[in-house]
């Protein structure tokens, strides 16, 4: 099935858009093919403003999303994959919503070597689980 995430933003963004609020999308600057101005980055992270009145020519497609926009004056093409999309959210309360991961983004794929120690199951005190017969039904009066 296709990912949700690009519907979710642009259902988002217009619900935002309707509430009179400012939609900010929150991405993760540290993905791959992600174009923004690095000098805005904090943390591995940018927040943009995609607002109609910041920005230009914002397309949200099931890869990606791409709009204009200019920073202290200078214009930018802002480009972030859909992977990379961590949020959106209103400036003005915070209303919003933020993604998890996809699954077969590359920052999810186990270590090679297996998991850690810490998530090998162990065996319980009280030995195997107890299989169950079939249900039955007890009448109450």
């Amino acid at each position: 099935m296709n990912s949700s995430v690009p519907y979710l933003i642009q259902a988002i963004n217009e619900w935002i858009l309707d509430n009179d609020c400012t939609p900010y999308l929150i991405v993760d600057a540290t993905m791959d093919d992600v174009s923004v101005p690095m000098e805005y980055v904090k943390d591995g992270q940018i927040v943009l403003n995609i607002s109609p009145t910041a920005i230009r020519n914002l397309s949200i497609s099931s890869e990606y999303v791409m709009f204009s926009g200019r920073f202290s004056g200078v214009a930018y093409e802002i480009y972030a994959p859909i992977s990379a999309v961590m949020g959106i959210i209103a400036k003005e309360n915070g209303e919003g919503m933020w993604f998890p991961r996809e699954e077969g983004d590359p920052t999810d794929t186990p270590p090679e070597n297996g998991p850690p120690a810490d998530d090998v199951p162990t065996a319980s005190p009280d030995g195997p689980p107890k299989e169950k017969g079939p249900p039955t039904l007890k009448v109450v009066k």
